[in-house]
């Protein structure tokens, strides 16, 4: 956050904390209607690592940065404004009507804060993996979560699944859309019951028992598993369920409470209208992986969209019932 661009007493009528999808977005929708938008992002995108955006219609395989840097522009050109910086905290100035205050730092570490009538959080997640020594250099190329976003690429490989929850059954028999080789590593994370047992051999998986220790890799390319007792299983790829984080400490404490899907992969924030995004913090609407982990690009693209267009009709009926206010002790006045 720049201070200097920003000063403390300008009031925007949005912030939208992150610059992924689902917030530039949003940013767009709201600048489209003529709002004063400032978008803060930390440029620390959850799929930075992967080289390329897949399933998103007409983008398919856009590094995603290339995404943010085509889409700033866009949210610019209609009077949408940027500022770099990583948010530490909401909080508000007086009565719930009161501005939204976001303190925070910039990048070179200097403390600052910027003031907005409503809150668009779009800060996603982060990928919390399991140890396993060189995973995380391969995760988003070889070491894939999602068989929507990846199953494509690494179609007919050997494909290994990571257990770290009972989830891991959900993703052994999906991959096998893609690859007829599926070898499920229990890690000492999942025993499948009776009938899981009989699901994957009717499936064709293959069951590995105990800890894993390392992904073996060579020629920039992962081609093995490797058990703590030395075992090394040929795999071409390998899927792994992360726990996902929600990067919003900054605006958890005010209400939308981190919580745990169904699913346990990790936690999300939730909201009191999913199809809008707004929280259950006034003024907070939430959009994007932080409180939907699950969703691709498309999606949180789309959800940034809508909670845009209903933070721009939440402004619009303050603005009314304020006029309305207005005129009716103007006529009180004249009478």
């Amino acid at each position: 956050m720049n201070q200097n661009t920003h000063p403390v007493h300008t009031v925007h009528d949005v912030v939208v904390i992150g610059g992924g999808a689902a917030g530039l977005s949003g940013a767009l929708s709201l600048a489209r209607a003529r709002r004063d938008v400032l978008v803060v992002d930390d440029d620390r995108p959850r799929n930075a690592p992967a080289a390329g955006v897949h399933a998103f219609l007409t983008r398919a395989g856009a590094a995603p940065r290339a995404l943010t840097r085509l889409g700033r522009p866009e949210v610019e050109a209609h009077g949408g404004a940027f500022a770099p910086g990583t948010a530490t905290r909401v909080r508000r100035d007086g009565a719930p009507a009161a501005p939204v205050v976001v303190p925070g730092t910039s990048p070179g570490g200097d403390a600052s804060e910027v003031r907005a009538r409503r809150l668009l959080v779009t800060s996603g997640l982060v990928d919390e993996l399991p140890a396993v020594d060189g995973l995380a250099e391969r995760w988003g190329r070889d070491a894939v979560h999602c068989p929507y976003c990846h199953g494509w690429e690494v179609q007919d490989r050997v494909i290994g699944v990571l257990a770290t929850s009972p989830f891991a059954m959900h993703q052994a028999l999906l991959f096998g859309q893609w690859s007829r080789d599926i070898v499920l590593f229990t890690n000492d994370s999942f025993t499948p019951d009776d009938a899981q047992a009989g699901q994957l051999r009717a499936r064709g998986v293959t069951l590995v028992d105990g800890p894993v220790a390392r992904v073996r890799v060579e020629d920039d390319a992962l081609t093995g598993v490797t058990l703590v007792d030395g075992r090394t299983v040929a795999v071409g790829a390998l899927a792994v369920m992360a726990r996902g984080r929600a990067r919003a400490a900054f605006v958890a404490a005010r209400g939308p409470g981190a919580t745990a899907p169904p699913a346990g992969v990790g936690t999300h924030l939730a909201t009191v209208e999913p199809f809008t995004g707004r929280s259950a913090v006034p003024g907070v609407w939430l959009a994007g992986n932080v409180t939907e982990p699950m969703a691709q690009v498309g999606a949180a693209a789309g959800a940034g969209t809508m909670a845009g267009a209903a933070i721009n009709m939440d402004l619009v009926t303050a603005e009314v019932a304020a006029a309305v206010a207005a005129l009716r002790a103007g006529e009180r006045i004249d009478a």
